[in-house]
């Protein structure tokens, strides 16, 4: 069992710890512990419980009528906002409850709902990554554990391949090189990239994260490679960024590179002339147009 304080509770749930304290005096919403210095700390069954609450007050229900609900009830009207049109904000507020829940039916369902009505793209322009940015955020502060964390990005990964697995094309006139260089462990964004990738008709060669630069220097020669495409998301310091980048050049100096990620827009390294920074995904649609246009 994880225990939260109710610093994280606001954090999680969007509530402010002082409309979380009226909530606990006046209707008697949650009942914390105390420790032995007397700091109130919540249980998970609390946590889900007030961020189910909070998703139902910020649709309009009274936290009155809310608060008289037993769980079962209160699930069932979450269950009824599901079957409503969420906003994004809901719909991301909904995946945070699953996620802490651990339900990954509901997780998986939710998505292809949005999937449906939405398409895929914009889905997790509107619902995966800012769930992304949110989970960091929480990560930081110690809000979650990595369970929680690994659940949800391993639902959201089999997505992606899934996904890319139905514009698979091995005889494609131009290919790409994914990687993430060694050290850089988050790769759904460069799965993403390499969806638009394949949807636009490119062959690509992903070799995932966390790649020895060695490996690199390895490809020459075993597979045609027209263009190359990585991020740099974890901190790194400016000198060890434009060291990379350079040794990159040597390797591909043949080939158009892209780049991505907080680090290239925090620390604007000098670029060779055969790279290109993509700011965001406009800017890889307008790199990486379709192969049939």
């Amino acid at each position: 069992m994880n225990f939260y304080t109710i610093k994280d509770l606001e954090t999680l749930s969007g509530i402010k710890a002082h409309t979380i304290r009226i909530w606990e005096k006046r209707y008697g919403l949650l009942e914390p512990e105390r420790t032995t210095t007397n700091i109130r700390y919540y249980s998970d069954d609390e946590l889900r419980k007030l961020l189910n609450v909070s998703m139902l007050v910020k649709h309009g229900y009274k936290i009155s009528k809310v608060s008289v609900f037993d769980s079962e009830q209160i699930q069932q009207e979450v269950l009824k906002l599901n079957e409503k049109s969420l906003s994004s904000q809901g719909v991301i507020d909904q995946l945070i409850v699953c996620m802490v829940n651990f339900d990954h039916r509901s997780f998986e369902d939710l998505l292809e709902q949005q999937i449906e009505k939405l398409g895929f793209e914009e889905t997790f322009m509107t619902a995966v990554f800012p769930l992304f940015e949110k989970i960091g955020l929480y990560w930081q502060i110690g809000s979650i554990f990595p369970a929680q964390e690994h659940f949800v990005s391993n639902i959201t990964r089999h997505l992606l391949v899934r996904a890319s697995a139905a514009y698979a094309n091995h005889d494609a006139s131009a290919s790409v090189l994914f990687f993430l260089k060694e050290g850089e462990l988050h790769e759904l964004s460069l799965l993403f990239y390499q969806f638009l990738a394949l949807k636009a008709g490119y062959k690509t060669i992903y070799l995932g994260q966390n790649v020895p630069f060695e490996d690199l220097t390895k490809l020459d020669g075993l597979q045609e490679i027209d263009r190359v495409f990585t991020a740099f998301i974890n901190g790194i310091e400016a000198a060890e960024l434009e060291e990379y980048i350079q040794k990159m050049s040597v390797v591909f100096k043949r080939k158009k590179v892209f780049v991505t990620g907080a680090q290239i827009a925090l620390l604007k390294p000098k670029l060779p002339s055969n790279f290109k920074v993509v700011a965001d995904v406009r800017a890889f649609k307008k790199y990486f147009g379709s192969l049939g246009d």
